[in-house]
């Protein structure tokens, strides 16, 4: 299965994923007003960083996007681990280095220099993560310093509301806008409802429970896209969730699936005191 981060309908290591991305998708630099793109995600509706100052985008330090991300304290950012690991030639996975990554706050369309563009000083990744399909996707980004931006909670400790099945989630990124259709460069939202645990593992083989949530409509239509991996999944103002992997975007039957942060929580917590 795909991540959030690849156009390909196979499996494959969650470093060439990224690499597909960049190199396959029409990419545009986060601070250069270049390339073109479709004017909304699949389905979705347009968003601002004023109303939800908390999304953010993960570029590399040539300042190309390619995920997304919450900033859920002023120095801590949440993510996903597939965005900033990458495969060893002797198996295993090992993060990023903070230095090629950047995190760019308060930005609505990426082709301006609006906000701020941040570094970061250290990655932290769930030590089980070793692909998509196997769960444990979340990942934390501490940048060098704090930002003034408003922050979102963390889903509360044991609170399973957020995923239940029809209760809907907002979703928003920068990604494409549909399967073999550019990122978008200005922020976007889509509205989804949550899926049973039993009807998604019907219609996603790989699906689990214990790490992951599905969301989407049974007709399709609506959804995250490649580029949107990463980034917020939000039920009652708590982040509830990461945009992970999907079969496609927006296709019927094939509901995208999300990190089940809540069963994360006490690990994402510990590294929001690191």
């Amino acid at each position: 299965m795909p991540s959030r981060c690849s156009l390909a309908h196979v499996r494959r290591s969650a470093a060439v994923l990224a690499s597909l991305l960049l190199l396959a998708t029409p990419a545009y630099a986060a601070t250069a007003p270049s390339g073109t793109a479709s004017p909304r995600i699949v389905g979705g509706d347009d968003a601002s960083t004023t109303t939800t100052p908390w999304v953010v985008a993960i570029t590399t330090d040539s300042s190309q996007f390619f995920c997304g991300g919450t900033l859920v304290a002023p120095t801590k950012v949440v993510t996903a681990a597939h965005c900033v690991t990458q495969a060893l030639a002797t198996g295993g996975m090992t993060t990023k280095s903070p230095s090629s990554l950047r995190v760019v706050a308060g930005r609505t369309d990426l082709r301006t220099r609006d906000g701020q563009q941040l570094r970061v000083t250290s990655v932290w990744a769930d030590p089980s993560f070793r692909d998509v399909g196997t769960g444990h996707d979340v990942a934390v980004l501490t940048l060098t310093r704090s930002v003034a931006y408003r922050t979102l909670p963390l889903v509360a400790d044991g609170d399973t509301s957020g995923y239940q099945p029809g209760v809907v989630a907002t979703v928003l990124g920068w990604g494409r806008v549909g399967e073999t259709a550019p990122p978008s460069p200005t922020l976007k939202s889509v509205q989804v409802p949550v899926v049973s645990d039993q009807t998604c593992a019907s219609e996603e083989s790989d699906f689990d429970a214990g790490s992951m949530v599905c969301a989407g409509y049974p007709q399709g239509g609506r959804d995250a896209c490649a580029g949107d991996s990463g980034g917020p999944m939000v039920v009652d103002g708590r982040l509830v969730g990461v945009v992970s992997w999907g079969d496609g975007c927006a296709r019927a039957g094939k509901p995208g699936v999300y990190t089940r942060l809540v069963n994360y929580r006490d690990e994402v917590s510990a590294q929001l005191g690191a």
